[in-house]
């Protein structure tokens, strides 16, 4: 079964598993009403930005086109566009990738 990280939070969550908040853009125009919709949530001021790809290690794994990596924190409001820019959009490899990459789309 192939299942998205926030895929599984919400079938967690349905069943009354506490999950962290959070909410998925698929173009970089929807970052700052997202940004705003989680601080006015949670009160967070810094927003971890995580790919959505089928594969482990995004947080070690890196964008070709930006050098980015599949999981990155912006600390401030004014950092998370560039953030998710930096991460849409481009191709993630991960050891689980077999040097080809999967598109963050």
């Amino acid at each position: 079964m192939n299942l998205h990280e926030f895929q599984g939070k919400s079938i967690l969550e349905s069943y009354g598993v506490a999950i962290q908040k959070g909410i998925v853009v698929d173009d970089a125009s929807q970052t700052l009403d997202a940004a705003k919709q989680l601080t006015a949530e949670t009160g967070t001021e810094w927003y971890v930005v995580k790919a959505q790809i089928h594969a482990g290690g995004r947080g070690k794994g890196t964008i070709e086109e930006t050098g980015s990596h599949g999981v990155e924190i912006a600390k401030g409001i004014d950092k998370v566009e560039g953030v998710v820019k930096g991460i849409l959009g481009g191709h993630l490899e991960t050891a689980q990738t077999n040097g080809v990459g999967k598109l963050v789309a």
